[in-house]
Formats: C-alpha cells, structure tokens, sequence
C-alpha cells in the first residue's frame, strides 16, 4: 500500500507519499481499501501538532474516508469482502488502505458514491448531533449558520432546512451567499460588507436567532452571540477563523441563553447507540434528496498538499475530496 506519512509536526509539508506494508486486520478490525478520502479542517491541525488528539509518530493522517472491506478480522459479523463502507477514525485515510475497528464504519446503500461517503460521516454527524440533539432544534425556528458555505455549514443550512426550520446563512463573500442560497437558506448575510447585527436585527424582527451554529470562532461570535434570541442556543463547533473567543457571560444570563460544546467523535465513542440513530436519518434524508455533500474540488490521493494548500486559502465551497483510481 501507499500512504501519506506524518513523521513530524510542523504541517503539511513535511508529509511525505511513501510505500507501507499493507495491514491485516485484527479481532473486530477489517481492512478498507479506500476509494475517497475528504479534509477536514482537524487534518490539519494534527499535522501541525495543534489538535487534542495527538496520535504517536509516525502516522497516516485522514480522518474520514469511504471504500471497499477487503479483508475481515475474526468476529465481524455484519461485514464482508466487498461491502461498502464509510469511516471516520481520526487518522488512517489519507492513503490507499486503512484498517479500522468494523463497529465504527458506516454501511454504504448502493446508491451512496465513495466521494459523498468521504464527505459525509464527520461533516453530517457532527452538524446533526449539534442541532437536533445539543441545539434541541424545532420546526418553525431561526437558525443562524457562521462560516455557512464551509463543509460543516452547508451541512448545516441542509439539514436544519430538513427539520423545518428556517435558516439564515453567514458568509464572507457574495459568491459563498449565492451558494447558500442555492441549498436552500432563506437569508442569507455577507460580514464582510454588512455588519451581521444590524442585518439580524431586520432579519429576525428584532427577536434574534433561536440557534447559532459556529463552527468559525474569532470576532464573529461574540456579535452573533449578542444577537441571540431568548433562550437561544450558541453551538460552539470549531474556530476556522483560528482564535478562540471569549464572551461575557452576563449575555447568556440577560438572554436566558446556553453555550453548547459539539464534540461529535466523542459523542459517537460514547454514545454509540444515539449516534447509529443519528446517521440512519442521515442516510434516510440522503436517499430522500434533502442532504447531499457540497464538494467544490476532486483532487487524486497523491496531491493532498494541493488539497491542504486549497483549504488553507479558505476560499472553499463546501469539501475537498482526495480520490484513489
């Protein structure tokens, strides 16, 4: 097999494309010969030794990939040579084969492309877990969606569209706004020529977002935060914007308002049974239309530097894909 080998942490550039011996698997392991592997803004954090999980040098970075069982360790049951699967393991998928402990993998259906089942797991679950379970989404409320044309927030815009709420998307350019609007957000809002509050103040007549999504950290949490509807609900995702804020507490109090950590790989670890049932109504909703991953590029395995330098510009749409042939 091939792989991308990290063996040192001072980012992408020190990653190197190098033969391996292909893996066997395990007890309750299978081995995966990847078809897609997507980025996600983690991948590079761990590469740059900045993320909470630090696996032991050297390692295969990639966290969520989509391929074909091609060997079956001792006990798997519900698994087979040739099943088609999609994974997320925190490392592992940036190469030609992976193996993984089969309890983790998600089934593919037949009509599920390798290159949505890469985009899918980490991007999907974690937007699920944090608006229908931490952010108690209903039917009939705001949501507002930072960083909306991102992976997780195109996620984000589709699947509270999905639970009947309306969405109101928050972009930085007119071209990421128009996307927005294509998936299906009602409003959507440009911050860096519009200034976000005033903008929410019409949007919402003067009431606020029942939800924040935010996956971008930095300034723009604190002004949406102080936007907030009454008993609104401040997801904190991630911080793409690389600054992590700090907010007065007293607005969470003046607003009845909670903050919500969304951790979805240690929810799933945790909570494996709430989070089978999560990704079977993610699978529904795929086979049904409402869902389906925004994947603005299709990269071969071999240029995952071009993957990492592309997201690193921050200007895209939606998913990279690293693809094997």
């Amino acid at each position: 097999m091939q792989a991308w080998i990290c063996n040192e942490l001072s980012g992408p550039d020190a990653l190197a494309w190098q033969d391996a011996p292909t893996p066997e698997p395990g007890p309750g392991e299978v081995r995966v010969a990847i078809k897609a592997a997507s980025l996600n803004f983690p991948d590079l954090l761990i590469v740059q030794g900045k993320y909470q999980m630090k696996p032991p040098l050297p390692f295969v970075p990639g966290a969520e990939f989509a391929g074909v069982v091609e060997a079956v360790g001792e006990g798997v049951k519900h698994l087979s040579v040739g099943s088609h699967v999609a994974g997320f393991g925190g490392t592992g998928g940036f190469g030609t084969h992976t193996i993984s402990k089969a309890a983790v993998l998600m089934p593919l259906p037949p009509a599920f492309s390798f290159e949505d089942g890469a985009a899918f797991l980490c991007t999907y679950g974690t937007t699920y877990h944090g608006l229908m379970d931490r952010g108690a989404l209903k039917a009939g409320e705001t949501v507002l969606v930072l960083g909306a044309a991102g992976g997780v927030g195109t996620a984000a815009i589709q699947i509270a569209k999905a639970a009947g709420a309306k969405v109101i998307a928050a972009a930085s350019t007119d071209e990421k706004c128009a996307l927005c609007k294509e998936l299906g957000a009602d409003a959507t809002i440009n911050y860096s020529t519009q200034n976000l509050r005033d903008e929410l103040k019409t949007l919402t007549e003067g009431k606020g977002p029942d939800v924040i999504y935010d996956p971008v950290g930095g300034d723009l949490t604190e002004q949406a935060f102080r936007s907030i509807g009454w008993r609104g609900r401040l997801l904190v995702v991630g911080f793409a914007n690389g600054t992590i804020p700090t907010l007065p507490l007293n607005l969470a109090l003046l607003k009845g308002a909670s903050i919500s950590g969304v951790f979805w790989g240690e929810f799933a670890r945790r909570e494996p049974q709430n989070n089978a049932a999560c990704l079977m109504q993610l699978a529904a909703w795929y086979m049904e239309g409402k869902i389906k991953p925004v994947i603005e590029h299709k990269l071969p395995m071999s240029q995952l530097k071009e993957a990492f330098a592309l997201m690193g510009t921050r200007q895209v749409r939606g998913k990279v894909v690293l693809v094997n042939s």
